[in-house]
Order: C-alpha cells, then sequence, then structure tokens
C-alpha cells in the first residue's frame, strides 16, 4: 500500500488551504472521487462534496487550522486518528476519526467523531 499518512496528510491540508486550486489538487491527490465522509454535521459522498463542505466551513468559521493530534494506528486498509482544531493558540475542538483507505493509499471513506469518549460509563449499560 502507498504511504497513506501522504494522503491523511493531504485531506488535512485542504482543510488548511484558503486557495480553490491548491484545494482541489491536494483532494485529487487524496482521496477517492466517490469519498464518502460523515461526522455530526455531514453526511456527504464524492469529492466535489468534500470540497465544497471544506469551503462552507471555512466560510463559517475563517482562521481555524485542522491537524491530527496523534501518529494514526493502522489495520488492513483502516486507520484510526485523534485530531485537533485550533484558532490561533486556543485549542476548540477535538475529536477521531476512522478512515478507510484503498490499497493505493486513498481516502475512500471518513467517520469522524467529535470530542473524546467518556471512559467513565460503565461499557455494560
Amino acid at each position: 500500500m502507498t504511504d497513506y499518512l501522504e494522503s491523511l496528510d493531504h485531506m488535512f491540508a485542504v482543510w488548511n488551504s484558503t486557495h480553490e486550486a491548491e484545494q482541489d489538487r491536494l483532494a485529487i491527490a487524496a482521496l477517492e472521487h466517490n469519498i464518502q465522509f460523515v461526522d455530526p454535521r455531514h453526511n456527504i459522498v464524492g469529492r466535489d462534496a468534500f470540497l465544497r463542505m471544506v469551503r462552507e466551513t471555512q466560510a463559517e468559521h475563517p482562521g481555524l487550522r485542522y491537524g491530527r493530534s496523534c501518529e494514526p494506528q493502522m489495520q488492513n486498509n483502516h486507520c484510526r486518528y485523534h485530531w485537533s482544531i485550533h484558532h490561533g493558540d486556543k485549542e476548540v475542538m477535538t475529536g477521531f476519526d476512522v478512515t478507510e483507505v484503498t490499497d493505493a493509499g486513498k481516502i475512500m471513506k471518513v467517520i469522524g467523531f467529535f470530542g473524546e469518549l467518556d471512559r467513565s460509563e460503565s461499557a455494560s449499560g
């Protein structure tokens, strides 16, 4: 498998770039054309829909910086990692993703969660 970390870095770079041509180039390099992106606010399919989502989010919340906050763990074609969003020096949101990549390392699915899991609650229900 091609280095999936490069695809992850490119995907975060899309979020951090404000230049449409650069966003397009990075998205083509990192994302399958039919990428599915799901988080508590979105459920989209397709690279164009992903780019629209990023640009709408940037317009709504300008000046944010997105990035991984740990090294990803990979198993088979799935990886998980924590991420954080900053405005200047202030962390404004955290969460984690589970991402599926192709054998070539391109991202085909992102399932994102906001915040941290509460470890104090019983898992037995």
